[in-house]
């Protein structure tokens, strides 16, 4: 038996007790769990020991929220609202899919930066159209299982044709050009469960870290059917269920015209509202919607940085809390964020809602932000009895931090410092299950100069080949910028140009 003892730390539980007031201790790690924490703890002969003198130990932080299949795109797109960036980052008119190599080392890149972030679990809704294969999902779960992450991942599912997900696509688009978007028929609801039980049973527990979740792109985009068989799937096998749900002003106005309600009262009535169910986004939910996620027990996450990015707009978070909803943080994917860190979604997300209004009253604090960032994100992911927090019994995933670091210096307060000045680069060790993956800026499973290289070599010559993807998707763009424009005077009966700013009415 291996324990690990780290001595004489300043540590940070986020349990229901302490929450985020730092005390001095120690932390002993037995295996891949939490023995004990406490001051002068004993450890038994062999152990290894961690000087915590001047650091922080906390537990790692959870990005509840994420698309691997974006980690290709870092810094390729500005200026697009989400119905014309997916043109580029996730086009209508395909190439060849990515191959199972470059598969891999895009979710391989993505688990390295998180971990050397501060991140020691994901959820990763990965898009992999036309395919749902179990080949290429292993693909993924190796690349997570090989860098040593926490991770929920989930091959991202919709069935319903893109043009009949959108409001006023089927008018604006020419009829000829509609013909060119045919293709061939949708997965159906019985292939994808099966699809789902097999990954279930292939996927689902491997190393104690790696979890399949069920993922739904959105209500829009799958049938009925479709959403029922999933939600009904994850109850039965206690996972996630994973959607996408009112990011943009255009999803405001789907609901109404394609089902006369709201989408959130769309998945009340089908059934599909509960504490499995995770929402990423929720931006345009309207009080009506925010109760009945409250009753229901749902966990949203907030992607503060991809939502500004896309010019989403701001998701109400603080109403959602008064309504009973959990808040986890979410990146999304590194095109619509542009990096993998959760300290940037925790600090934007910090400034961001003091500009709501004048009652400073309802800003969120630091260590609401923490909160969201560890437990949140854990009940989102169905792990908080696993990881979120250090507690004896939980998994050993935590992180340490350099309190001698510019960041903390002079020390005030700490969940302060941590929301409103530090970075991932200020963490100098992550343990995930026990096992330290990375120490002093270093991975420990990953050759990081060797998938560095590869990724320089491979890559360009795949990004030569999307390029040639985007020059074909670019023809759409005027008739999805026209239904962006309809959306936004069909819901606010404003939409206006000033120089290059949009003036939207605040939706907080």
């Amino acid at each position: 038996m291996s324990q690990t003892l780290i001595r004489n730390a300043t540590i940070m539980t986020m349990d229901a007790e302490r929450g985020t007031v730092p005390f001095e201790g120690d932390v002993l790690v037995d295996e891949t769990t939490i023995k004990a924490i406490g001051p002068d703890l004993a450890a038994e002969p062999g152990a290894a020991v961690v000087d915590g003198r001047r650091k922080l130990v906390m537990p790692g932080l959870v990005n509840a929220h994420t698309h691997s299949s974006e980690t290709f795109f870092r810094g390729r797109y500005e200026k697009m609202p989400l119905e014309v960036w997916l043109l580029y980052a996730y086009p209508l008119l395909m190439g060849p899919v990515i191959e199972p190599r470059l598969l891999y080392l895009r979710s391989l890149l993505l688990a390295m930066e998180s971990l050397k972030s501060g991140v020691t679990t994901m959820s990763d809704c990965f898009f992999d159209p036309p395919r749902h294969e179990l080949e290429r999902l292993g693909a993924v779960f190796q690349a997570y299982d090989d860098a040593g992450i926490r991770a929920n991942v989930s091959s991202g599912v919709m069935n319903i044709h893109t043009l009949d997900a959108l409001p006023f696509a089927r008018e604006v688009i020419p009829r000829d050009v509609q013909e060119t978007l045919q293709f061939g028929p949708p997965i159906t609801a019985e292939a994808y469960l099966d699809y789902c039980r097999a990954a279930i049973e292939a996927f689902d527990g491997i190393s104690g870290r790696l979890k399949f979740m069920i993922a739904p792109s959105a209500p829009q985009r799958c049938t009925a059917d479709l959403l029922t068989g999933c939600y009904a799937l994850a109850l039965e096998r206690s996972l996630p269920f994973h959607s996408h749900v009112l990011e943009t002003i255009t999803q405001a106005v789907t609901g109404p015209e394609l089902y006369g309600k709201s989408l959130v009262r769309y998945m009340a009535d089908l059934g599909v509202l509960g504490r499995n169910t995770t929402i990423a986004h929720s931006v345009w939910v309207d009080d009506a919607d925010m109760a009945l996620m409250g009753e229901a027990g749902v966990t949203v996450v907030h992607n503060a940085v991809s939502n500004l990015k896309l010019g989403a707009g701001v998701a109400p978070v603080r109403r959602l809390m008064h309504a009973g909803v959990t808040i986890a943080l979410g990146t999304d994917g590194v095109s619509s964020n542009d990096t993998a860190s959760i300290f940037d979604v925790m600090r934007v997300a910090g400034l961001l809602h003091g500009a709501s209004g004048p009652d400073h009253a309802t800003w969120l604090s630091a260590s609401e932000l923490l909160q969201a960032a560890t437990v949140g994100g854990a009940r989102s992911a169905m792990l908080e009895g696993v990881t979120g927090s250090l507690e004896p019994g939980k998994a050993a995933d935590l992180i340490m931090l350099d309190l001698d670091a510019y960041a903390f210096t002079p020390l005030n307060d700490i969940a302060r410092h941590l929301v409103y000045a530090a970075n991932g680069g200020h963490v100098d060790l992550v343990m995930v299950g026990g096992e330290v993956v990375m120490r002093d800026g270093r991975l420990t499973r990953v050759d990081e100069a060797a998938v560095l290289a590869e990724i320089r070599e491979r890559v360009p010559a795949y990004l030569a080949g999307h390029t040639e993807v985007e020059a074909r998707n670019r023809a759409l763009e005027p008739w999805f910028t026209e239904i962006h424009r309809r959306s936004a005077a069909r819901h606010t009966g404003v939409y206006r140009y000033a120089g290059d700013a949009a003036l939207w009415p605040r939706n907080w």
